[in-house]
């Protein structure tokens, strides 16, 4: 009697312990990007630009990891986080999304990056949001890289859609969107928020909240 009892609480919690590890791992993850973003602010060769534009952004991506599976091979996988500035200048919660490219732009050989994309209109924002960076460059909006090798003024480039700041362990990496596949985590937005929140929920709606975020809200509203 008390094996069967003992399966039966074993059964239960288990799908409880699953669940309480993926919230973990969304919580660290949302953590990372705070990291992120304070790393590549506090760079000489990025500070200027990104805080002059991040106060200015329609919407930010934020990706704390992208790993690269080899050397030669360039096949890329990691998750970004995108915010979405409302009518009063306030940051949505953050939606997960998987980031995937068979060649991801990435201009020196390196295993893994971190970036933080500033989208300034709606023309990148729906770029984004509609998975277009996949067939490439033809996405129809102008990705600026700022701190790889390029010039931080950001008046040298008036009139990009998206500004991409990234670095990787001692290098810059100059890492772009074209190529790449940008979706919805769902299951992470799922157990970071509870129920089935849609993208739309999440940034437009704003029908569902995670404090634990507000401090990746706060550093992004600086």
């Amino acid at each position: 009697m008390r094996r069967v009892i003992a399966l039966a609480l074993a059964c239960w919690l288990s799908p409880v312990a699953a669940m309480a590890q993926t919230v973990t791992d969304q919580s660290v993850m949302v953590n990372r990007a705070v990291t992120t973003v304070e790393r590549l602010r506090a760079d000489p060769s990025m500070a200027d630009s990104m805080n002059d534009l991040l106060p200015k952004a329609r919407g930010v991506l934020v990706i704390p990891d992208l790993v690269k599976g080899g050397f030669f091979l360039g096949a890329q996988y990691g998750t970004g986080l995108l915010l979405v500035r409302d009518r009063n200048g306030g940051w949505s919660a953050p939606a997960f999304f998987s980031i995937a490219a068979g060649s991801f732009g990435l201009q020196i050989g390196l295993q893994d990056a971190e970036a933080v994309y500033a989208i300034m209109t709606d023309g990148g924002l729906n770029a984004v949001l509609e998975n277009r960076f996949k067939t490439g460059a033809s996405a129809g909006v102008a990705v600026t890289v700022v701190g790889a090798g390029a010039e931080a003024a950001t008046t040298t480039h008036v009139g990009a859609d998206i500004y991409a700041f990234s670095r990787a362990v001692g290098l810059y990496g100059g890492l772009t969107l074209d190529g790449a596949g940008i979706l919805p985590r769902h299951s992470w937005n799922a157990a970071y928020y509870g129920g089935n929140p849609t993208i739309q929920d999440i940034l437009y709606n704003r029908a569902v909240n995670n404090p634990q975020s507000d401090r990746l809200r706060s550093i992004l509203s600086r």
